[in-house]
């Protein structure tokens, strides 16, 4: 993929690093080029220095070849003008920006955007760990629905995925055996230590976790 990031600070240094060490061509944006001493020796992607929504750097950064961007700034303004000159003007297929403010990532995931805040991805994380440690709302974006990871002990093992699904409020959605993980069916039979995880309904936490002795 041809990835464009704008904002060369902890987090988009790391991304940079990441996407280029798996063969991605990664361009990365930054005002600051001492910013860019961040990516290290080993960083083999291209460095442009200047703001990440003036179209004309975006256009020698090669946005129309583009299959991707990220607006990783530290300011919830630089990400959410890039990403909508990014969407609008070049239509990238996928943009994604980082905003700190959680208000506004709801108004601007309503306007189309693809809005990742690391404030409350981190809230969340915490709250899990204070309710429930094998728990995570933050793996899937909404406040409704988690994820909890479950051992099979006791009354669940010989008892199929059909059995111990709850429409509507606890789902299995993969297995994880010690031959490897799978995604099972209704009629998957549940062996002694393998580890569920489900999909369930944040209102059903309790309920569930009484059912199965969590």
């Amino acid at each position: 993929m041809y990835v464009i990031i704008v904002g060369c600070g902890r987090v988009g240094s790391e991304l940079a690093r990441l996407l280029a060490g798996e063969g991605h061509d990664v361009v990365i944006i930054d005002k600051n080029p001492v910013s860019f001493q961040r990516l290290g020796g080993t960083f083999n992607g291209l460095t442009v220095v200047g703001n990440g929504f003036n179209v004309d750097l975006l256009k020698q950064a090669g946005i129309e070849e583009a299959d991707a961007f990220c607006a990783v700034t530290n300011g919830d303004n630089t990400n959410l003008v890039s990403a909508q000159v990014a969407k609008k003007i070049f239509s990238v297929p996928k943009v994604i920006a980082r905003v700190y403010d959680p208000q506004r990532a709801h108004i601007y995931s309503a306007l189309g955007l693809d809005i990742i805040s690391g404030t409350i991805l981190f809230a969340a994380m915490i709250r899990d760990k204070i309710i429930e440690s094998r728990f995570s709302s933050y793996l899937i974006e909404t406040k409704e629905l988690g994820v909890i990871e479950m051992e099979v002990k006791n009354d669940l093992v010989g008892k199929t995925i059909h059995q111990i699904n709850v429409p509507g409020e606890f789902l299995v959605v993969a297995i994880r055996r010690l031959e490897g993980v799978l995604i099972p069916e209704s009629k998957t039979v549940l062996k002694g230590k393998d580890t569920l995880m489900a999909v369930v309904k944040v209102a059903s936490l309790e309920k569930i976790k009484d059912k199965f002795g969590l």
